[in-house]
């Protein structure tokens, strides 16, 4: 058996071009969705993602600003920004970059975030929201494997899924996420006991743990879905995921590749949440005329 590749970067353009569809149709109505990201000194990998960010609003036509500041930027005047961003009516989303300076406390700057505006869904309203099953807006990376899962045309209900990693960015949330499509959730750690027993029982894995061959061929069971978020590199500097791609896609049923797998598809769940935030605006300002 040789696994079906999980297309991200094709599901990724069918969901931006819906992105694009719905940003016309807001602007029609005087809305053009916006989206604010804010970096914080010159770390290389953060810059690379946010450029990508920006480019992807362009291109569905979202209004995108970019504000980039030195490492010595005081957190109080970073917060000022946010709170500023806040009452702005042409800013959407929100997204501070992370990691940021040791002096910074990330935390605080995420919950200075409007809950309206957490497009990245790290604050504790949005993990509330999904924890209760309450709408909010759900974790971009978590959010993209869901989406990538339903390609496959899987019912998830009855599944036993296998999460690897329990970090409140992607393992926690996607272990909700799977909840609340009725999969049985079993989440594994760096403290779990026999590994491979867990996931040899799972029907998907998600591996996220962001440490190579994490997961390899005789961990899993045959035609399992295999969803791979780990984002490394090889002896040979070549990027890899977390699970050992040429032996496990011999086993599994379903597997996504790194890269062009979750990669794409966290970028695209941003500019989801962002127009759906803009929406949400739309329709307010609609209930607000009819009365």
């Amino acid at each position: 058996m040789t696994a079906q590749l999980i297309d991200g970067n094709a599901l990724s353009r069918q969901l931006r071009a819906d992105v694009a569809q719905r940003t016309a149709v807001l602007k029609a109505k005087g809305i053009t969705p916006g989206l604010a990201v804010i970096i914080v000194g010159l770390d290389p990998a953060s810059h690379v993602y946010v450029g990508k960010k920006v480019e992807a609003c362009a291109q569905a036509g979202l209004h995108s600003v970019l504000e980039q500041y030195p490492a010595t930027l005081a957190e109080a005047e970073l917060l000022a920004r946010v709170h500023a961003l806040n009452i702005d009516p042409a800013i959407h989303g929100i997204l501070v970059q992370l990691p940021l300076p040791a002096h910074i406390d990330a935390h605080k700057v995420i919950e200075a975030i409007a809950p309206s505006k957490d497009v990245d869904g790290f604050h504790i309203a949005s993990a509330g929201a999904l924890m209760t099953g309450t709408p909010g807006f759900w974790s971009c990376t978590p959010y993209g494997c869901i989406k990538l899962l339903q390609s496959t045309g899987i019912n998830l209900k009855g599944k036993h899924a296998v999460v690897i990693g329990r970090s409140n960015n992607v393992g926690k949330p996607m272990a909700l996420m799977l909840l609340q499509k009725n999969a049985t959730v079993t989440v594994c750690h760096s403290a779990t006991a026999n590994l491979k027993a867990h996931t040899l029982q799972a029907d998907v894995i998600v591996a996220a743990v962001g440490r190579r061959n994490t997961l390899t061929a005789d961990m899993v069971k045959p035609g399992a879905v295999v969803i791979d978020v780990g984002m490394n590199r090889n002896d040979a500097g070549k990027l890899c995921g977390d699970v050992d791609f040429a032996g496990v896609k011999e086993v599994a049923g379903w597997i996504t590749p790194v890269p062009g797998g979750v990669g794409p598809m966290t970028v695209t769940m941003l500019l989801v949440n962002t127009v759906e935030a803009a929406e949400c605006v739309a329709l307010e300002s609609t209930r607000v005329a009819a009365k």
